[in-house]
């Protein structure tokens, strides 16, 4: 079984499943969907077990009424709801230089701490669609001028998993589509905080990123990533600076209510699509 794709859920997998419930009576959720993963062998390439993943699969399964799982230990956070954010307080002195003056950028991962409390802080009070949970493969950046002043931070997370346009552009069909979107990420939030205005910071910034996400990707989840993608709302945004980056824009998509066009780059070899 491919260890990246969701395995497909037939009769004799969900009889599995109860039995593995009905024989550990006393496991909870966690524990159950880890096993699963085990005897499915259902692991990233990196050797880590899809245990949300696998968690999801079973609370579908048990809503559909085809399994009965143990009661959850702590309520569930409902479908839709956010994080709940501390806002924290920056320094919002204006900004106002020549690039040159501010590089050589730092670029730093994100992963806990008062980093990423800092980092969900940025993004919930200053960027127009604020700070959610991620769920599965994702990688946050934080920004910072050579005298160490934050100036912006980024998410990236899932592709998309259908996208007309964006397929079309690639050539891909259905099943091409479902192996290649591991080795793809969607930058879902970029924000350059508003106190800061520097010409030319956030393409900088972007072509930046395009030079080490691959081995960023593949040092925390054991496999690279080729392709970065992202959705810019139109009316709002123009995505200028992502043509400057040398993105590509492959059409314009209509969904959740906001038309937006969608940007592509390769990071293969630095260079577009």
């Amino acid at each position: 079984m491919e260890h990246r794709t969701r395995p497909q859920i037939t009769e004799d997998r969900v009889n599995q499943i109860r039995r593995v419930i009905r024989e550990n009576p006393e496991w909870n959720r966690t524990q159950i969907s880890q096993h699963i993963c085990r005897i499915w062998r259902w692991q990233a390439p990196n050797g880590k077990l899809k245990d949300i993943s696998c968690r999801d699969m079973l609370r579908e399964l048990d809503k559909a009424g085809r399994i009965k799982l143990p009661a959850p230990l702590k309520a569930s956070r409902s479908a839709g709801s956010a994080d709940v954010i501390k806002h924290i307080e920056h320094d919002t002195t204006p900004i106002i230089q020549a690039l040159p003056e501010l590089r050589p950028l730092r670029i730093e991962v994100v992963s806990s701490g008062a980093e990423l409390a800092a980092f969900k802080s940025y993004l919930n009070q200053y960027h127009y669609l604020g700070f959610d949970r991620t769920i599965g493969e994702n990688m946050k950046y934080m920004v910072y001028s050579r005298d160490e002043q934050p100036l912006s931070c980024l998410l990236f997370g899932s592709a998309a998993w259908s996208c007309r346009e964006r397929d079309i552009f690639l050539g891909w069909d259905k099943g091409q589509r479902a192996r290649g979107l591991s080795n793809m990420t969607n930058n879902t939030r970029f924000l350059v905080f508003p106190w800061v205005r520097v010409a030319h910071l956030a393409s900088h910034i972007l072509s930046l990123i395009a030079h080490r996400v691959l081995d960023d990707w593949q040092i925390k989840y054991g496999h690279p990533v080729y392709c970065l993608e992202t959705f810019v709302e139109l009316g709002r945004f123009r995505g200028v600076c992502y043509r400057a980056a040398n993105w590509i824009h492959v059409g314009s998509t209509t969904g959740r209510g906001r038309d937006g066009g969608r940007f592509l780059k390769n990071i293969t070899n630095g260079g577009a699509l």
